[in-house]
């Protein structure tokens, strides 16, 4: 990694691993550990947000450079020339979260037992920064996971579908990102580095009821980009046929805010009309929300909301 590059990363918080993965520490860890407060994931699926590992294979890698990224853009490839073994990628943000955490334990507000607990990641979410999709021993990090007895979330924006019908194993949970309703949208807005992008995400949308885990529909919604075409998203969807789908507020953070204005960020009312929308259309109930994220859960079986652990 270019050094220029990695200074950038290191001053937004990143841990770098290798020549291509880092590890951050999500703010709802944080706020987990110092005031006992959980992520939306923890009202979803029972979570527990201070056991998780923030981190991505990929953190310069992407199919995509959308509009609404919080992440620097400047240097995005869209293929591996070297890389690292996945092993070595787990054990080493493993590391990483430690020395990250390690100032937590003598701040008064943190609970000792919570901290011991943190140090010791039970969950494993693959989605830091980039597409993961693009690391080419992704199954087998997967297994090393598993293998340690960690649950796994992969967040992808769904340009890779042949990566995912042979990925093995899967992830605990996969999340799809889609962000547009349209081809026409989905260009200006996801702005696809690839050929074919668009026809590929709807490879994925096609692929998921096959895939034998637990599959999830993430609509990141733009103000005055995005909105207002449930109807199109219902068609999707449906196609998908997810067990979950989060309709979520674009966030005005990061480097977003040089290609986005606050205005562009949706109020939790406008996320809920949207989620109100949808479910009538496709029949998933809602199930939950969080407004302070501006994110709702919709769902075909809420019996399988908790994350089997």
């Amino acid at each position: 990694m270019h050094p220029e590059l990695a200074a950038i990363l290191k001053k937004q918080g990143y841990a770098l691993v290798g020549n291509h993965s880092a590890v951050k520490l999500c703010h709802w860890l944080r706020t987990s550990l110092l005031y006992n407060r959980e992520c939306y994931k923890h009202t979803f699926y029972g979570i527990a947000s201070h056991r998780c590992l923030q981190m991505t294979p990929a953190v310069t890698h992407c199919t995509q450079k959308c509009l609404f990224c919080w992440r620097f853009q400047g240097s995005t490839q869209t293929q591996f020339e070297q890389a690292d073994d996945p092993g070595f990628i787990l054990d080493e943000s493993l590391k990483e979260q430690y020395r990250l955490l390690t100032g937590f334990k003598g701040d008064d507000r943190c609970s000792q037992k919570k901290w011991e607990e943190a140090i010791h990641p039970v969950h494993v979410a693959c989605s830091l920064s980039g597409e993961p999709t693009l690391y080419p021993n992704l199954g087998a990090f997967f297994a090393e996971c598993h293998k340690r007895g960690m649950t796994t979330f992969l967040v992808t924006n769904g340009t890779c579908p042949d990566v995912l019908e042979h990925l093995d194993p899967l992830p605990t949970q996969l999340y799809v990102t889609l962000a547009a309703p349209t081809k026409k949208i989905y260009q200006k807005l996801c702005v696809p580095l690839i050929p074919k992008a668009w026809e590929k995400i709807n490879e994925t949308l096609a692929l998921l009821p096959s895939l034998s885990t637990r599959t999830v529909i993430r609509h990141t919604l733009v103000e005055g980009w995005n909105i207002g075409w449930e109807k199109e998203y219902a068609k999707l969807d449906s196609k998908a046929h997810p067990l979950f789908i989060e309709p979520k507020g674009y966030v005005f953070v990061g480097y977003s805010r040089q290609r986005m204005h606050l205005e562009n960020m949706p109020s939790h009312e406008t996320v809920n009309r949207f989620g109100e929308k949808l479910s009538t259309l496709l029949g998933y109930p809602i199930a939950k929300e969080r407004k302070e994220s501006r994110v709702l859960l919709l769902t075909r079986d809420a019996a399988q909301m908790k994350l089997p652990c």
